[in-house]
């Protein structure tokens, strides 16, 4: 016990205090989005009644506008900086879920996602730089697995508060989020310091437009773009983690909402316990190389859910998912931060952004055709592929950047 204690307090002080306040940050806020995000396929179908293909055209909606959002908050994220845009997307954010929640019709509902939606997005970049302004290159993987612990701690918390709260109303869930933005604004505020490195004092000022045209050097950045391309094809099987898992195991394997909820504990549990570990072993490996293997992995558990029955395979399959979770999520945005100028790493990360964006733009449309039809394996068989290509992609890019072999023989020692 004594070790593990001693080992917590160095873990703690390798960090600047304000990585550890923004992670208090990220907890707060996710705490609430967690309460609503993974049931909102589950709220929309019932509420609504709307079959899965509309529910798919209606994450497509949320993804173009998330996709302005960012790409506004981009481009002030980094001539502003981070905090004022962080407060603001937070308190749009409250307002969203206001307004998604109150909505009379699913017209209002599209009303509400466009207009308020689009501008509680822009927060994502500044949140995405902020590991990166405070933590060196070589810190950077294991921030962004503390983010991926911090981000698993609200997933274990909130669904069982969720359930609690659907017992009364899925309206509940969205008033709850609203109040829990504003805490975590508030904390923002009161604590968190803003981290935009200090301009060349001897540099002019970019303008507006200048910031926006900057999005122009960004795809000009061919390796980037070809890496964001393949993240891309591993996002769209991801995705279904988000949008339609929930509803298929409820459909078609008869597992209530409650057997749902138990699988992202699971999930969640796993990252919480295992990540830092995890993450500590991969970083000698080469990045590239360990995105290849968690898509991998996501097209190995992805594709289970077609073949099995039974909620004991199901498990499996989430462990499988999750494990390709804990490779890839550390090297995913280290390297979109080595690949960002310091000016301009908000834009960079908007970018990255994308990488959702557009798999939610087409991807939950054309998995909700898939559930909708009358084999829906088929969706998982699809997955399984497209996971297989995101495979290769990664592994062609290492082989492009790292003319090496793609794993390196190393030896990993016990810390």
């Amino acid at each position: 016990m004594n070790n593990l204690l001693k080992n917590a307090k160095k873990t703690f002080n390798e960090y600047p205090r304000a990585f550890w306040t923004y992670n208090v940050i990220v907890f707060i806020d996710l705490l609430g989005g967690f309460m609503l995000y993974p049931f909102f396929a589950l709220y929309l179908t019932q509420k609504f009644d709307i079959n899965m293909a509309t529910v798919g055209i209606l994450f497509a909606i949320f993804s173009i506008t998330g996709f302005v959002g960012s790409a506004l908050g981009g481009a002030l994220t980094d001539r502003m900086g981070r905090k004022g845009v962080i407060i603001a997307s937070l308190i749009l954010s409250s307002v969203s879920a206001l307004g998604m929640g109150f909505a009379p019709s699913i017209g209002w509902f599209v009303a509400v996602t466009v207009i308020v939606g689009t501008m509680s997005s822009i927060g994502g970049p500044a949140r995405e730089a902020v590991v990166a302004d405070l933590l060196p290159e070589d810190k950077r993987a294991e921030g962004y697995g503390i983010n991926r612990v911090v981000f698993n701690l609200a997933v274990i918390i909130a669904p069982p508060i969720a359930g609690l709260l659907i017992a009364n109303s899925y309206l509940t869930l969205f008033v709850v989020d609203a109040v829990i933005s504003l805490i975590a604004a508030t904390v923002v505020l009161v604590a968190l310091p803003e981290t935009k490195p200090a301009a060349d004092p001897d540099a002019v000022p970019e303008t507006m437009q200048e910031s926006f045209s900057g999005y122009l050097e960004v795809f000009k950045n061919t390796p980037f773009i070809l890496f964001i391309g393949v993240t891309i094809l591993m996002t769209l099987v991801y995705m279904n983690m988000n949008s339609t898992l929930g509803v298929f195991l409820r459909d078609y394997r008869g597992i209530p909402e409650i057997g749902f909820g138990a699988l992202l504990s699971i999930n969640a549990l796993i990252v919480v316990a295992l990540q830092f570990w995890v993450t500590r072993r991969l970083e000698r490996f080469k990045p590239l190389a360990m995105m290849a293997l968690g898509s991998f992995l996501y097209a190995i558990g992805f594709a289970i859910y077609g073949f099995v029955e039974g909620m004991t395979l199901f498990i499996m399959a989430m462990v499988i998912i999750t494990v390709g979770e804990m490779v890839v999520a550390p090297f995913q945005q280290a390297l979109v931060a080595s690949f960002a100028p310091e000016e301009m790493r908000g834009r960079y990360m908007a970018v990255s952004g994308m990488t959702w964006g557009i798999a939610f733009m087409v991807g939950p449309y054309f998995a909700g055709l898939l559930l909708d039809s009358p084999n829906a394996n088929v969706l998982w068989y699809i997955s399984g592929f497209i996971g297989l290509l995101a495979t290769f992609g990664f592994l062609a890019l290492n082989k492009m950047h790292n003319p090496d072999p793609i794993i390196e023989t190393v030896a990993v020692s016990a810390d």
